[in-house]
């Protein structure tokens, strides 16, 4: 059970002194014992009372599930990996919904990950913590096989040791124990919401590395001698030339991982100890495509919701690699995703398929570019486009010309901050009047780690950090600063998730006008703050402020 829920409802119910909550607390830390168990050890609440409040609290009931009878087919309504990872007992069924025992009852977020897997609506129970643990390891398995378990088979079947061949070759690559192994791998990254996971081969080791909310972790790495077969089953996977190891391969995994389709974008590249591959996860069960859970400034979402509503214009979105972009531009497209508005996006690749929207991936060995489709989009009578990225001329006049007849296009740039997307269009050749006439507005978005709702603490920063933020201390007032400490949540980073800090420029008259003249993007970014715009490190300062991230991330992203 979650241990800052717990203690949370505790508090809530005249159960718990603050101090009792501060021991309580340290102890978790230390001895990483369950809150539930540490407060009954220490006789503030035995479990059979906490969970008959907790039920009460609920609205449910609490059951004794000693004797009880699980056929087949109430346990195939929970699919195995969905009641290992949320905790979740099927108790009881009907037409309408799932009776369940959680280990974890007041996790609302269970209850909605249940029943988007399920389609079913779901009841909540409350039993004994220990009963619905001992049902789940009985009718469920205990978790996924270990990386270590699985290394050992292969030691066993296919014998790799320390005085065995140099590879294992490439006909290894359907052998059982590789597959399990690679998709033990699959898994622990999907499950730990990784964004990429990285092979690669070196001289004398094989790696294998997630990254996280954008920083990499390395996982136990398995013998050298695995990569040539591990890395051949993930290229047969994605229908790739096994036998081709000299030049780079792009292809796709679609898979079904805890019951839930997932798409792996894979890119293989020879490197001087044998191919290093990397794939991109595209988990839509992890990506939130709704616009408001994005952390925008109420002020810049409200812009942003007129913006994509109107009838014309060019709207872009311009960020590093791994900013964001693609994700705020598809919950736009969901935004104004109606039976009434034809949308046509290019995209290279198509990352999330969105129903109702049609979405054409380029290629370009066959020619079709970014300006072959948009040419043709203007022959299918669309409302709004979406081109995925706006990287030459061609694109950009095509799309240009596309919103002055009518069309509202967004699409992305590579540039540092919002006015940077103004000087990087002129810099393509694209004339000054066409932008200034075109252009409706630019955001510019980084992301920054979230701490650990965990693990967060607050603290006193030094001066020589305030400073960097170009703050003085007196200008501080009462406000807090926090960081996360480290637990098993966050795996010891002290961050959980991520948040985006955004810039708008609006093209406002004063605006154009600089656009015509060919301003550096200095002098536009000046006049635009003097016109109200608030920049990528003054939105991070809101999120400092508002305890969501450190001064660390933001010194580094803004």
């Amino acid at each position: 059970m979650d241990g800052n829920l717990l203690l949370t409802f505790l508090k809530e119910q005249g159960i718990i002194t603050p101090q009792q909550m501060e021991d309580v607390n340290d102890e978790m830390l230390r001895s990483g014992k369950p809150a539930e168990q540490i407060v009954s050890d220490y006789g503030i609440i035995n479990e059979e009372e906490l969970l008959g409040r907790l039920a009460e609290s609920l609205g449910t009931e609490y059951c004794d599930l000693t004797g009880a009878e699980f056929s087949p087919e109430l346990l195939s309504v929970i699919p195995p990996h969905t009641a290992r990872l949320h905790g979740a007992l099927p108790v009881a069924m009907d037409d309408e919904a799932i009776t369940v025992a959680l280990l974890d009852p007041l996790n609302g977020q269970v209850v909605d990950d249940l029943r988007f897997a399920c389609g079913k609506d779901i009841r909540i129970i409350v039993a004994p913590l220990h009963q619905v643990q001992e049902f789940l390891k009985k009718f469920y398995g205990s978790e996924e096989a270990t990386v270590d378990d699985v290394l050992a088979e292969i030691t066993s079947e296919i014998g790799i040791d320390e005085d065995g061949p140099e590879d294992i070759g490439m006909d290894q690559a359907s052998a059982a124990p590789i597959v399990k192994y690679v998709n033990t791998v699959l898994a622990r990254a999907i499950q730990a919401q990784a964004s990429d996971i990285h092979f690669e081969p070196f001289e004398k080791e094989f790696k294998i590395r997630y990254r996280v909310d954008g920083a990499l972790y390395e996982m136990a790495p398995p013998p050298k001698r695995l990569a040539l077969p591990v890395i051949s089953r993930i290229k047969v996977m994605a229908n790739l030339n096994i036998a081709e190891r000299r030049i780079p391969q792009d292809g796709r995994i679609q898979t079904i991982m805890g019951g839930r389709s997932v798409d792996l974008r894979v890119s293989s590249l020879p490197t001087q100890y044998g191919e290093s591959v990397v794939l991109r996860i595209l988990d839509r069960n992890v990506v939130n495509l709704d616009l408001e859970k994005l952390g925008m400034p109420l002020n810049i979402y409200n812009y942003i919701i007129e913006t994509i509503n109107l009838p014309n214009g060019i709207f872009i979105v311009t960020g590093p690699t791994g900013s964001g972009k693609t994700t705020t531009l598809y919950s736009c497209l969901a935004k104004i995703n109606n039976i009434d508005i034809k949308i046509l996006t290019a995209e290279d690749p198509v990352e999330y398929e969105i129903e109702g929207i049609q979405q054409v991936p380029i290629h370009d060995g066959i020619g079709l570019t970014f300006g072959r489709i948009l040419r043709a989009f203007l022959r299918q009578d669309p409302d709004k486009i979406l081109v995925g990225e706006t990287r030459d001329l061609e694109t950009a006049q095509i799309a240009i010309q596309a919103s002055l007849t009518g069309h509202l296009v967004l699409t992305t740039l590579h540039t540092n901050d919002a006015p940077g997307a103004i000087t990087r269009l002129l810099d393509m050749g694209v004339e000054p009047f066409l932008v200034s006439a075109a252009l409706e507005a630019v955001l510019a978005q980084r992301l920054v780690r979230k701490i650990c709702d965990v693990c967060k603490n607050p603290y006193e920063p030094s001066d020589v950090l305030i400073q960097q933020l170009g703050l003085r201390r007196h200008e501080l007032g009462d406000k807090s600063f926090y960081y996360g400490r480290g637990c098993d949540k966050c795996n010891q980073t002290g961050y959980k998730g991520r948040r985006g800090v955004y810039e708008l420029l609006d093209i406002q008259e004063p605006i154009r006008q600089l656009i015509n003249e060919r301003a550096p993007s200095v002098v536009i970014r000046q006049k635009a703050i003097e016109l109200g715009m608030s920049t990528l490190r003054h939105d991070g300062l809101r999120n400092i402020f508002d305890g969501v991230t450190t001064i660390e991330e933001v010194l580094k992203y803004t």
